[in-house]
């Protein structure tokens, strides 16, 4: 695939998608969500991909909305622009039965905090922030931020980052419980590594059911869950990564799981 607005990189088993308008601090323009959610579906059909991480070019991650690039644009919808640019990719990253990692490198506002808050895992430089920075423009939160701030810190927490547009630093979000680890910009790239290199070994089938298991826990009773843990351990335990964890562990060695 080519792409103006984005970098799109695949190698051994890790794609790596850049959002590249560093100009910008890789705001959104129409373009750049419609090729992020092409890049997404090629993540999703691409089986030897097994893992993907997400990050932007230059000093940030993502600025939110390009403000800019809709001066002009009085009649523009919000709802339609939602409901076909920004919501796709939400849920196009929730659905995606293979780990997300955010190498959160700079600042991520707006939709662009939702974006990092949508993936699995966020490993953030010691420079990068958060910000859902809406309410400064008189406008409320999108792109399912509304449904991850709450899960992440509480109710009490994300009102009050969401109505007061709090800024966020790395340090205080990892006490939140927003990032899974901070690291300072010159080992950013070797932390996120680890993490992808995991990924890319791990029972790739497996993982995608947790991340199915996880999010309907949010909305489940516990009898709902314990049916369902059964339905997905049934499919995990058909699955050759299974096979090969256990003769593995009965062999004694590291087991070669291939994701399938």
């Amino acid at each position: 695939m080519d792409f103006q607005f984005i970098k799109f990189e695949v190698a051994n088993a890790i794609a790596t998608i850049t959002l590249n308008r560093p100009e910008v601090y890789n705001a959104l323009n129409d373009g750049i969500t419609y090729e992020l959610h092409d890049a997404l579906k090629k993540v999703s059909k691409d089986d030897t991909i097994r893992v993907m991480i997400l990050t932007g070019a230059g000093k940030a991650f993502c600025s939110g909305q390009d403000l800019k690039a809709a001066v002009g644009q009085e009649k523009r919808s919000f709802l339609d622009s939602l409901r076909k640019r920004y919501n796709p990719i939400i849920s196009a990253m929730k659905s995606l039965p293979k780990p997300i990692i955010c190498r959160l490198n700079g600042v991520a506002a707006g939709a662009g905090c939702s974006l990092a808050l949508a993936c699995d895992m966020i490993i953030a430089s010691e420079e990068a922030t958060l910000i859902e920075v809406f309410i400064n423009i008189g406008l409320v939160p999108d792109s399912g931020s509304s449904y991850f701030l709450p899960r992440l810190v509480g109710r009490a927490k994300a009102f009050e980052l969401c109505s007061m547009g709090s800024k966020v630093k790395a340090d205080e979000a990892l006490q939140l419980g927003l990032v899974n680890k901070v690291t300072s910009a010159a080992e950013l790239d070797a932390s996120v590594k680890a993490y992808a290199d995991h990924f890319a070994q791990a029972p790739t089938k497996s993982i995608g059911l947790i991340k199915r298991m996880l999010d309907k826990s949010a909305t489940s009773t516990l009898d709902e869950m314990l049916e369902y843990e059964a339905y997905c351990q049934e499919i995990a335990g058909t699955s050759h990564d299974y096979k090969e964890g256990v003769s593995a562990f009965l062999e004694k060695r590291k087991p070669a799981f291939t994701g399938k």
